[in-house]
């Protein structure tokens, strides 16, 4: 079965009004004619009206960066899925390596967001990955078969129909320093190996990402890989002509 690629842009804590037009426009231009994968930016929640303003009627999907898993409430600064809905959101990231490092997520509100993503018609991107320490301990599948358990073991393998993987090795993200596409594509088959013994169909159907410094340089040969089905990007998503070449890499 062949999976379609995709891209999804990681803007992170960037961005501005003037900048993000001229960005979101060179985007849109410069993959107009790449109809062989879909492409995704995730960008901060301000900006969340321009992007659907400027990328309505495109072949590029928006997203955000993070949500609440409460529906409504007296949850002050905290963002509810229905209002990512609001603004034409087709994706959310989920249990980011930044968001659990820096803000105290755990598995369990990963995966709590999961399905409040997928409760309001959002396809929840949920990221996985392993820190320097634990690779060199030889924990890499125990992290990551937890991270992926988590949700499974709460919401069954079903839910995983209308969702996306994303590994993304923390010792990999923001270094220059990727995975090299065999220890990319070594996890990878790992968590599609993991998924199938619940479900193979499933496991074939679902789209795994690879995250960690990404470029249009590497793009091709990660993406050649046999589990490799498109990439979450960070620093090159901010790039018009990166984050191009990586789509290009994936059409």
């Amino acid at each position: 079965m062949m999976r379609r690629k995709l891209v999804v842009g990681n803007w992170k804590m960037h961005g501005s009004t003037a900048g993000n037009r001229v960005l979101l426009e060179k985007i849109v231009n410069g993959v107009r004619d790449y109809r062989n994968a879909d492409y995704v930016v995730c960008v901060p929640y301000p900006y969340l009206y321009q992007a659907q303003s400027l990328l309505q009627g495109s072949n590029v999907m928006w997203g955000a960066q993070n949500l609440c898993a409460t529906k409504d409430g007296a949850l002050t600064g905290a963002v509810s899925p229905a209002m990512l809905v609001d603004f034409g959101c087709t994706h959310v990231l989920v249990g980011h390596s930044e968001r659990r490092l820096q803000f105290h997520e755990t598995d369990d509100t990963a995966a709590a967001r999961f399905h409040a993503a997928q409760e309001a018609g959002l396809i929840p991107i949920l990221c996985m990955g392993e820190s320097r320490e634990e690779r060199d301990s030889d924990w890499t599948e125990f992290i990551v078969g937890r991270q992926l358990d988590s949700v499974m073991r709460r919401y069954g393998v079903e839910v995983l129909r209308r969702a996306v993987l994303a590994y993304e090795p923390l010792w990999a993200v923001g270094s220059d320093n990727p995975a090299t596409p065999d220890q990319a594509e070594e996890v990878h088959q790992f968590i599609r190996n993991r998924i199938a013994r619940c479900d193979p169909e499933i496991a074939r159907q679902v789209r795994i990402l690879y995250g960690g410094s990404l470029t249009a340089a590497n793009a091709a040969a990660m993406f050649a890989m046999p589990n490799v089905d498109g990439g979450l990007v960070g620093r090159a998503s901010i790039k018009a002509e990166e984050f191009i070449g990586i789509c290009r890499a994936a059409n």
